[in-house]
């Protein structure tokens, strides 16, 4: 199949293909001064570092793996098998490249072969918000095309795209002529195809978060949605009980039986997983008496050492020997209901019986969400970097970009470069927190205890100019560690935004002319910004920023923290304190 390096490299044609560089090594000379030309902003390497406690307490031996099995912000997974192959996407909103495809033969180690969407017509997001976008993909596999079914939030609607290899490339959107969110694809054994998915009630809802389920079928020679749309959930599990937003569905059937497994409590600490049944896809559809088959809200998250919350929105597969696992959604929090690494991909088995209901967490013990599980019974697989646990991944930028990298909004990329051994960004004239693209590359953090280090040159020449490490959540959601001038002098600056005010929380002078090294460091709420000139020692800029204004809990929306260079030619420096 094809791999990560040819794939990126035949959908950006700019050789943006090699893995990434694993080392312990976080530091880099800084003694030489490249020629940076005006308005650009050169970065030699990345390097990025996890060390969560809860990797040295929780440990795995001999045949177990560790949950999240994709740490960080990867919402939404949706899977499916073709053989003895697993195939992953995740929600990707209006961060681009979009949908992030990957690859498994265990369900444990995950290689990333590319992305669903790679070109402007596949991501019309430039004037959405950061949370808009791309929600909740379905993957599937029938008769030698694989599809993709997702819905494009305030940027079109409900659409399907196909390719012959998940690698890519992907089609253009076909939309489909439905509203509402999260469709399912599901191909019966006749070879109906069916869609499934989360929309408003019949007539005015009676509660707050009143959603209902619909199905209806796709015709897959046109392409197009044929016959009645019906109503085949209304409110949840129980109406009566006020259930809301009950979404995410999934139909599978097993045993002469349709199950459809969906998402109810909205996507937070209420948050879990239930599962319906019935003998046609038309239902009517039976919920099972013991739901929810996975939740943690019933949990005394206070009492717990490293709680994992706000688990559901879950995706069946069964390997070849029959047994059946389940990917989900979880968070763990920091404190309360905070974080900053959003919503990451757990794998659990399931309990199915023959005739009977799938489980995940069993209803009689309603147990914890466990770290530390034992594999599937399949080979051991590898990947070229890691997804979970500590580590330390470095990406020197001397052959490409690695495939994990990620931009806002727009996957047209002409103010970005690579250029002997470094990314070079031009500075336009859109500032982080403006709707529209911005030059901005990103990576996903993945701990909760973290390091984060680039080295920049930049030679501003006037006082909107800056360049350096963002920790960016969304617009009116981010701190900066930057390089600009203040009273014509060179300068290096923390700054704060959040909820429309903006604040340079601390300055100091730089010389006139040199990289300079940037680092940022989290635990838990608390981030500390660092720079370094030359080969001299790191120097503290700022500490015990609270970085909880990145979480989604004050922050808002479904994304999580990115940590990238950015360079503006239209960023003032805020005021300082």
């Amino acid at each position: 199949m094809t791999t990560p390096r040819g794939l990126w490299a035949a959908l950006f044609a700019l050789a943006l293909t090699v893995p990434a560089c694993v080392s312990a090594d976080a530091s880099r000379s800084t003694a030489a001064s490249p020629v940076v030309a005006d308005g650009t902003a050169r970065f030699e390497s990345f390097t990025y570092t996890g060390d969560d406690a809860v990797y040295k307490e929780r440990v795995p031996g001999p045949g177990q793996f560790t949950n999240p099995v994709l740490a960080g912000y990867y919402p939404d997974p949706s899977i499916e098998q073709v053989g003895d192959d697993y195939y992953l996407v995740n929600s990707s909103f209006a961060h681009t490249p979009g949908i992030p495809i990957w690859h498994s033969r265990d369900l444990v180690n995950w290689t990333q072969i590319g992305h669903a969407l790679t070109r402007p017509a596949q991501t019309p997001f430039e004037d959405i918000g950061i949370s808009r976008g791309i929600f909740a993909p379905t993957i599937r596999y029938h008769d030698g095309t694989y599809y993709i079914i997702t819905t494009w939030i305030d940027s079109g609607g409900n659409a399907i795209i196909t390719a012959e290899d998940p690698a890519g490339p992907w089609s253009d959107p076909i939309w489909l002529d439905f509203g509402g969110i999260d469709p399912d694809f599901f191909v019966d054994d006749d070879g109906r195809a069916y869609v499934v998915n989360n929309d408003a009630p019949i007539g005015e809802p009676l509660y707050s978060g009143h959603r209902a389920l619909w199905i209806q079928e796709l015709d897959l020679e046109t392409m197009a949605m044929v016959g009645p749309r019906e109503l085949i959930v209304n409110g949840g599990v129980d109406i009566t009980e006020q259930p809301v937003w009950i979404e995410g569905p999934h139909i599978y059937k097993k045993d002469g039986m349709y199950y459809l497994v969906c998402a109810e409590g909205g996507t937070s600490v209420n948050h879990s997983v239930v599962v319906f049944r019935a003998e046609t896809v038309w239902g009517p559809w039976e919920p099972w008496d013991q739901n929810p088959i996975l939740t943690q809200r019933h949990l005394d998250d206070e009492a717990r050492d490293f709680p994992i919350t706000s688990v559901g929105h879950a995706d069946f597969v069964q390997t070849p020997g029959g047994d059946w696992w389940a990917v989900f959604l979880g968070t763990r929090p920091y404190r309360g209901n905070e974080y900053n690494t959003n919503r990451e991909t757990f794998l659990l088995p399931v309990d199915w019986p023959e005739g009977g209901w799938p489980m995940i967490i069993d209803p009689d013990t309603r147990a914890e969400v466990p770290y530390i599980v034992d594999r599937p019974d399949l080979p051991e697989g590898d990947a070229p970097y890691p997804t979970s646990g500590n580590f330390t991944i470095t990406d020197d930028f001397e052959d490409g970009l690695d495939i994990y990298w990620t931009s806002l909004r727009s996957s047209s990329y002409d103010w970005r470069r690579l250029d002997d051994g470094a990314l070079v960004l031009d500075a336009q004239p859109v500032g982080l927190w403006e709707m529209g693209v911005s030059s901005f590359v990103g990576r996903r953090q993945q701990h909760l205890t973290m390091s984060a280090e680039t080295t920049v040159s930049f030679d501003p020449q006037t006082a909107s100019e800056r360049a350096g490490l963002a920790a960016f959540q969304q617009d009116e959601a981010h701190l900066l560690l930057s390089v600009g001038l203040r009273g014509g002098e060179r300068v290096v600056e923390v700054e704060r935004r959040f909820q429309g005010e903006a604040t340079t929380l601390a300055s100091a002078a730089l010389p006139g002319v040199g990289p300079v090294r940037l680092r940022v460091e989290a635990d838990g709420p608390d981030y500390a910004f660092s720079y370094a000139v030359a080969d001299g020692g790191w120097q503290p800029l700022a500490a015990d920023v609270d970085g909880s204004i990145l979480s989604t809990q004050r922050a808002g929306g479904f994304v999580g923290v990115l940590l990238g260079m950015y360079a503006s030619s239209a960023h003032p420096a805020p005021p300082l304190p």
